[in-house]
């Protein structure tokens, strides 16, 4: 099972425009500290698809070297370099809209194939596939899926069903960060949030022992911290914290406005 607070990690950057792998692994350190049940490397947040396959492979390399020291789950972005990895996050195909039978068998295939059990990235407003409680239930079936990264934007009927009764052994995590603690209430096992980069140790504390005035405050935090494509506030912040040695992103993503970071950074002090 998978449980608890995963960050999927920033890719920082340094002054030259290359992997900052020395700050890379401060952060990933720096979370499980304060608690975090795991890393997702090379999720969206890493912006791996502006990455080469050297820059992939050293992101993982570190993030596996990281999470073992601590005995701590990895969950890597891409079936290629799982190796030593927990499970890989894999998301519905993107723009091909292939119905519900064809994710079914997409990722049947997948799993199939897989040496690790496979996470669902479930975000229908970027795939333009929904997916309903019934196919999320029969994937869980699958002995080879672990789980899903629910990110619909809303905490909806389905996932009300999904929560309601999920298969053994299935893991529900939240990926829609403002939406932690209602998904919490209703069963899910845990969240995959990009805003735990900062202040890891209330969102595992909030997993922990649901906490409703907690939530809100986190709800809060996080809301600043998508004021703009993500992750560029994020980065903004934690650069402006001295814990990354720039805030930049790579085209097509452009570094957050100073009053989005101001403001992030306002709330969280």
């Amino acid at each position: 099972m998978l449980s608890g607070i995963y960050v999927p990690l920033i890719t920082p950057f340094d002054d030259s425009g290359a992997v900052a792998h020395a700050a890379l692994e401060k952060l990933a350190a720096s979370v499980l500290d304060q608690g975090a049940a795991g890393l997702v490397a090379l999720g969206a947040t890493g912006e791996p698809s502006t990455l080469s396959a050297a820059e992939r492979r050293s992101v993982v390399r570190i993030c596996r070297e990281v999470a073992a020291s601590y005995d701590a789950q990895l969950i890597v972005g891409d079936l290629d370099l799982t190796d030593g990895a927990t499970a890989a996050l894999v998301t519905v195909p993107a723009f091909v809209r292939p119905g519900e039978r064809g994710v079914i068998a997409h990722f049947e295939h997948l799993a199939a194939r897989s040496e690790v059990p496979l996470v669902i990235y479930h975000i229908p407003y970027r795939t333009g596939q929904p997916l309903t409680a019934g196919v999320l239930r029969r994937l869980g079936e699958h002995p080879m899926i672990a789980g899903v990264k629910y990110a619909t934007g809303a905490v909806d009927q389905d996932a009300v069903s999904l929560l309601g009764n999920p298969p053994s052994g299935f893991s529900v995590l939240t990926g829609d960060d403002l939406y932690l603690s209602p998904m919490l209430a209703l069963g899910a096992s845990g969240g995959i949030l990009a805003s735990a980069h900062l202040r890891t140790a209330s969102f595992v504390s909030m997993a922990a022992s649901w906490d409703r005035a907690l939530g809100h405050r986190l709800a809060a935090m996080s809301a600043t911290l998508f004021a703009e494509p993500n992750p560029t506030v994020i980065k903004g912040v934690l650069h402006a914290k001295g814990l990354i040695p720039t805030p930049d992103v790579r085209l097509p993503l452009v570094p957050a406005t100073s009053a989005s970071v101001s403001h992030a950074l306002e709330l969280l002090e």
